[in-house]
């Protein structure tokens, strides 16, 4: 289960995890009600969507007065934002972070997620932030750092150090970075997430690290152990036909192929989409009902 990026720091602030002073709105009036108060001279106005990329797309917006907090929360509620992962038919913008801004003296990376190789959970830390991790991983896979967590006793001290080492941080931006690494993996450790993304991970000129984003998904075998956060849950986000599989416990994903594909197992149902592409089609749909079907 995908959250959006203010629900995730709503999660993350109760772990302690440092985060940007903000919170969402739904009306541009109420957007500039937010921004008076945090307080300050400048805000981010960002697009609330199950997606990346919005800062391109036009869904991150600088404002330095309450009529350009308004007119950017204007411009973006029920505006259709397309970007490189909604594909493009986009998404309809429906409400709107408004944060404090901040002075930024570097970008980072950290992403915690399971690394199925090796049973373990792995956390990774780069000092090329605001950048997507799959293209340095292709381009510069040396400045991605891992440390891998042992279940029995998990993500130690001395690792959430040995990273931040690597980033070459030095006095307070070091401890406020190892206390900010310590506290990402208990939220996602805690919640049982299936990925924690910070990008970026941004370090201020005052020395503070906080996660200017914040993605969060969830095991989804794990939900009915948090209840609170499936009330999370936007199912305007998420695509209909997967929905209505979900309320089946149907193992659905949609496709852009048109070769529908309803299948009794899950290997069964790979190795039928294989033979559509073998054959010159494209899929419609994966969608394995399950395994022990009989009628």
């Amino acid at each position: 289960m995908k959250i959006h990026e203010y629900q995730a720091k709503e999660i993350l602030k109760k772990f302690g995890v440092a985060v940007p002073k903000g919170r969402v709105a739904f009306t541009p009036e109420e957007a500039v009600e937010v921004a008076k108060q945090i307080g300050g001279f400048a805000w981010v106005v960002k697009a609330q969507i199950h997606a990346g990329g919005r800062g391109k797309a036009g869904g991150i917006k600088l404002a330095k007065s309450y009529d350009e907090v308004y007119e950017h929360a204007k411009n973006m509620l029920g505006s259709k934002l397309v970007t490189y992962q909604t594909g493009p038919e986009g998404k309809i913008v429906k409400k709107v972070l408004v944060e404090e801004a901040l002075d930024i003296q570097k970008e980072l990376y950290v992403g915690i997620t399971l690394d199925r190789s090796t049973s373990r959970n792995v956390v990774m830390v780069s000092s090329e932030g605001g950048v997507e991790i799959e293209q340095i991983a292709m381009e510069s896979p040396e400045k991605i750092l891992k440390e891998y967590v042992d279940p029995k006793v998990g993500f130690m001290p001395y690792q959430a150090r040995r990273l931040a080492f690597g980033l070459a941080l030095e006095g307070e931006a070091f401890k406020n970075a190892v206390k900010f690494l310590l506290a990402l993996y208990k939220a996602y450790d805690e919640t049982d997430a299936s990925l924690a993304e910070i990008n970026p991970l941004v370090l201020t000129t005052d020395g503070q690290v906080l996660a200017l984003d914040a993605k969060m998904n969830f095991d989804d075998n794990a939900l009915f152990r948090h209840p609170e956060i499936v009330e999370m849950r936007d199912i305007d986000e998420e695509d209909p036909l997967e929905v209505e599989a979900s309320k089946y416990n149907l193992n659905y994903i949609r496709l852009n192929g048109n070769v529908g594909c309803m299948v009794n197992g899950a290997g069964l149902a790979m190795a039928t989409m294989d033979l559509i592409k073998l054959a010159g089609g494209e899929p419609a749909n994966f969608l394995d009902v399950g395994g022990g079907s009989k009628n």
